[in-house]
């Protein structure tokens, strides 16, 4: 038996080896505002409310507290589901519930199945911390959860459709943080150069005077020959 255990196990092993981990989506949750981000490279793309536990923040097996620090998104369960779809041990149930449904409180919809990787957050996988759907949405925006991020089944759905396996999830108690801005984008030197270059002063155009008058025949001329002096006046 626990050789066919693991020849099944370890082409698992080998595929989850090759999935590439999402390297350019965020998510922030912030406790004080009952908040959740996502981020693309630091740009926010969408926020949602959510629930944290009732229970306050924590680790601790059997406590019932959210873990702060930095996770990450292990495992995504419920490719194709519809709304409102069931889940019991990560497994669809094959019912479907309406928004509020009276009496019931299950996981639904999308399972977002969260790893600690720091030391305050180590339990959060076997404690099976989720960001997860839920049927209560009329509760979703105050902490009344049993430890997990709960969502609203079409906001958890956008959530699961946007980010990766691997992609960070920072669990916050206080805002949300400012998202970090990128710098932008340098000038090349060739255009600062041009823009620094002092601009030539242009010639002014010199205004065109008229010839001088021609001179006047002088009075020994005029007093020429009489032929002469009658042909110039005439």
């Amino acid at each position: 038996m626990w050789r066919f255990r693991l020849l099944f196990a370890i082409p698992l092993l080998l595929l989850a080896s090759c999935v590439h981990k999402d390297k350019v989506h965020r998510i922030v949750v912030s406790v004080a505002d009952q908040a959740l981000e996502v981020r693309r490279n630091e740009h926010v793309v969408g926020r949602y409310p959510v629930s944290t536990s009732k229970f306050g923040l924590g680790d601790q097996p059997g406590h019932g507290g959210t873990p702060l620090g930095r996770l990450e998104i292990a495992r995504k369960i419920g490719d194709g589901a519809p709304l409102g779809a069931v889940f019991r041990d990560r497994r669809p149930t094959g019912e479907v519930l309406k928004p509020d449904a009276p009496g019931r409180d299950p996981i639904v919809t999308r399972i977002l199945w969260l790893k600690g990787l720091e030391t305050e957050n180590r339990n959060a996988f076997g404690r099976y911390i989720y960001i997860h759907g839920t049927a209560e949405e009329r509760n979703v925006g105050r902490p009344v959860s049993y430890g997990c991020i709960r969502m609203k089944s079409k906001d958890v759905l956008r959530v699961y459709n946007t980010v990766g396996v691997g992609a960070v999830v920072d669990i916050v108690p206080g805002p949300l943080p400012e998202p970090v801005k990128p710098a932008p984008a340098k000038q090349p030197v060739a255009a600062i150069a041009q823009t620094q270059q002092p601009q030539q002063p242009t010639a002014q155009a010199q205004p065109q005077t008229s010839p001088p008058p021609a001179a006047s025949p002088s009075p020994v001329a005029s007093a020429g020959s009489g032929k002469a002096g009658a042909a110039s006046v005439r």
